[in-house]
């Protein structure tokens, strides 16, 4: 969203001399998240005013003049121009020599020079608006060819070489606002509530919008009704007579294009104003082709209605019309007017719309029509209906001033309810704990009373907060809301830094996890498969070659195409239809696929419109080629393979049950389990099924496997042991024990002892005495000081064999 800082200042008084970068900075660190700022001066930098004296014919071109043009300076510039609607005396854009322009509005801005055009030298252009990216302040005429903008009458008393930007007052600074930051703040979609904003910021003061009176006598009975009490919570309409379709003043259409929308006439404008101005739309209606009133209603299905940009919808029944008292569409609620009820060039009276519509379903009719527009994007953010009151009143006064001999001559409304505030109870020792900062209560009364909150302390620990109409729409709810408002206005950059405490705990390890991952390298790499991804969605064609039971699958409420309704319930269809693919370019290839697969099911049951359907991992693998043998032998070998390689409990194969429906009749396989639960199947594909896809290969084997139901396996746990710094000393040792003697005890003994030991081998016989055997160990030994030296090796020896004499009562062999 962009938002003009001029038109800002209208409604409030903010410091003088706020640089982009300090506006930027103030906005992002409390408000909302600013991309850019920049000038609409700076597109015009260095093009000035210039009257044209003298224009006469070029020598060697028919469509060119030469003109001679005052731009301020001593002598008059000499410039060859091709505009339709040149005349003495005119005032135009002049861009001299070292300006920059878009050459015929196309291409990147390049800077002018001095130059011959077909003979004749031309010092600069006189500009058409395209070139200074002016068209949506100066739209060229239809009937008009090479028109260039004419300031006579706009500016009469403009002077020659004054800069343009001057003249036309675009010195302005345009925010350029992350709508994103902006979801949650439908009081920010309007100038105003941004003034409110900036005023608590720096501390200005907010001046009020007209009130909304309706003077003395004016009748109050136009019907309007609300059917769908549920969709629309307000609808006001104003009947005007009297109007007279021009453009708008200058200042307007300036603000408006400054801010991203394109001017049209005078009434249009002013909706379009208000709507900038307050973030409430409005819309005005031909009163000519209204009949009998207004009336709110829920569309018909299959009903039709064009709109005004000559879409033609074929609506629903859970689209929200407004129509009129005979019951004919006029406008989709909301979103957009009909084409054949909105402003016309024979208008004289319209009918004005001012109303409040249900967000939700107002998001879901512009989604399903791929319709967004200014006017459905801020309701989509839910805006209160008192909001309703300040358009009336904005629109009213400027109805007032720009169409003088207009006149009010009727106004109806329903009204179901309005938006009612939010009183939050909240402590002052919960904003201390959770903000980690001390907070006093005339900190938390300071920070939101601009804002618009009411504020009462009870003198203890209990702010009561009243939250205001236009952010007690779904913004401002709960204590913690609260508490985001004061940490922010107190400013994030004041709160201490403190950081938080850590406890690094051991990983938990996912052994699910760990398998799928083996699964896939396994597959990749050891049997040369490749990985694909497919969309959840799959063909209806392909669903009734794998034979998948459409009732049981997950429908799509908006599929991306009328033969993909439907959320996979198998992996077969996707990948069959990926082999179909491959197998124009291969005739010999491999392909896998791990990924979910949807069923019917209740993972939220407590709400019906809620419930989701149950996912479960499934890998299906395909392999394409010429001898069926071959084919099936090695699916199968994959398959054997796979639980050592994938980490999971082995399974077996068997041909038991049925026959799944793709697969020929005489090479399937089921899998299963050690207690013959089913895991999966393997086959080769059908001939019917090869024929129906379309395959380009003679052969294709395919299989499935519900990786949820795979065992994986524990593993080792793997620890880090450092390398030695010096070199070991490895050396044998052979002694004589007791028969009962483990190699655990032996260790135990010598572990503090050594680096590290190991067994080596066992001995009895004649040489050892009965009731004896004869053990020889290996250990290593080590120090972290320096190389041991061999009188150091040989004391290190002689603590072990001393502490196996005492412990186990070893001899030396």
């Amino acid at each position: 969203m962009k938002a003009s800082l001029n038109w800002i200042r209208t409604y409030a008084d903010l410091p003088q001399g706020i640089t982009a970068e300090q506006l930027a900075h103030d906005l992002t660190m409390q408000t909302v998240e600013v991309e850019e700022i920049t000038n609409p001066a700076d597109f015009v930098e260095g093009i000035v005013i210039g009257r044209v004296v003298t224009i006469s014919a070029h020598p060697q071109a028919d469509r060119l003049v030469v003109c001679h043009v005052d731009i301020g300076e001593e002598q008059t510039s000499q410039i060859v121009c091709g505009g339709s609607n040149l005349y003495e005396n005119q005032l135009v854009v002049v861009a001299p020599p070292g300006a920059k322009v878009r050459w015929h509005g196309e291409g990147e801005r390049v800077a002018l020079s001095a130059a011959k055009v077909r003979g004749v030298v031309s010092h600069g252009m006189i500009c058409a608006a395209e070139e200074l990216d002016l068209e949506g302040l100066f739209p060229p005429s239809e009937d008009e060819e090479a028109e260039i903008v004419d300031l006579t009458e706009l500016f009469p008393d403009a002077k020659p070489g004054q800069p343009v930007a001057d003249v036309l007052g675009l010195d302005d600074l345009i925010i350029d606002i992350n709508n994103k930051s902006l979801t949650n703040r439908p009081d920010l979609w309007g100038h105003y509530g941004l003034a409110r904003e900036l005023c608590a910021i720096y501390g200005g003061t907010l001046r009020p919008l007209p009130s909304l009176k309706n003077p003395a006598g004016l009748k109050n009975d136009y019907p309007v009704k609300i059917v769908d009490e549920d969709r629309c919570f307000r609808y006001d309409a104003v009947v005007f007579e009297g109007i007279e379709l021009r453009k708008a003043p200058f200042s307007m259409r300036k603000l408006i294009w400054s801010v991203g929308m394109r001017p049209i006439n005078v009434i249009v404008d002013i909706t379009n104003y208000v709507m900038l101005a307050t973030g409430q739309p409005t819309h005005a209606f031909d009163e000519s082709h209204v009949s009998n009133g207004i009336r709110v209603r829920t569309a018909h299905e299959g009903e039709r209605l064009e709109l005004l940009d000559g879409h033609q919808l074929t609506l629903s029944t859970t689209d929200l019309l407004i129509c009129d008292g005979e019951d004919k569409a006029i406008g989709l609620a909301g979103i957009m007017g009909g084409a054949r009820d909105s402003i016309l060039p024979e208008t004289k009276d319209i009918v004005l719309e001012v109303a409040n519509f249900e967000a939700i379903g107002l998001r879901r009719t512009a989604s399903r029509h791929h319709l967004r527009t200014e006017a459905s994007i801020r309701f989509e953010k839910a805006i209160d209906t008192q909001r309703c009151d300040l358009a009336l009143g904005l629109t009213r006064q400027l109805m007032a001033e720009l169409q003088p001999n207009a006149r009010i001559v009727n106004v109806g409304a329903h009204r179901v309810r309005e938006t009612e505030a939010i009183e939050i109870p909240v402590s002052l020792r919960f904003l201390n704990v959770r903000s980690g900062h001390a907070i006093t209560a005339d900190d938390a009364i300071k920070a939101l009373k601009p804002l618009g909150f009411d504020v009462a302390y009870d003198g203890d620990d209990t702010l009561n907060v009243l939250v205001p109409s236009w952010r007690a729409t779904g913004d401002v709810d709960i204590k913690d809301d609260v508490l985001e408002e004061v940490c922010r206005m107190i400013g994030y950059e004041n709160f201490e830094y403190k950081p938080p405490v850590i406890t690094l705990d051991k990983p938990i390890r996912q052994l699910a996890k760990e398998s799928e991952r083996a699964i896939r390298e396994y597959l990749a790499f050891r049997a040369g498969l490749q990985e694909i991804y497919t969309y959840p969605w799959v063909s209806d064609t392909f669903i009734k070659i794998a034979g998948d039971d459409m009732d049981a699958l997950v429908a799509l409420a908006a599929p991306p195409s009328p033969d993909r309704r439907y959320l996979r319930g198998s992996l077969i269809p996707n990948v069959l239809e990926a082999t179909v693919l491959n197998s124009r370019y291969y005739e010999m290839f491999g392909l896998f696929e791990l990924a979910q697969v949807f069923a019917k099911g209740a993972v939220s049951p407590s709400i019906e419109k809620e419930k989701l359907p149950v996912q479960e991992r499934r890998l299906a693998i395909a392999l394409a080629g010429v001898k069926p043998f071959l084919l099936f032998r090695r699916m199968k070998g994959i398959l054997a393979q796979l639980p050592l390689f994938g980490r999971v409990e082995e399974w077996k194969f068997k041909q038991s049950g049925d026959k799944m429906p793709w697969a020929d009749h005489n090479a399937w396989l089921k899998i299963v389990d050690d207690v013959g639960n089913e895991l999966g199947s393997l086959g080769l594909l059908s001939p019917k099924a090869t024929e129906e896809s379309g395959l380009r290969v003679p052969c294709v084997a395919i299989a499935e496997l519900n990786v949820e139901k795979l065992v994986p396996l524990q593993s080792r746990d793997n620890r880090y042991e450092r390398l030695p710094q010096f070199p070991l000393v490895e050396q044998d040792l052979s002694i004589v024990i007791d028969e009962d003697v483990s190699w655990a005890q032996i260790y135990e003994a010598v572990v503090n002892l050594v680096h590290d030991a190991e067994f080596v081998e066992e001995y009895r016989g004649e040489q050892v005495p009965k009731g004896k055997k004869s053990l020889m160990f290996r250990f290593r030994l080590a120090s972290e000081t320096g190389t041991l030296t061999a009188d150091e090796i040989e004391r290190l020896r002689h603590r072990l064999i001393k502490k196996l004499k005492h412990v186990l009562d070893a001899e030396m062999r």
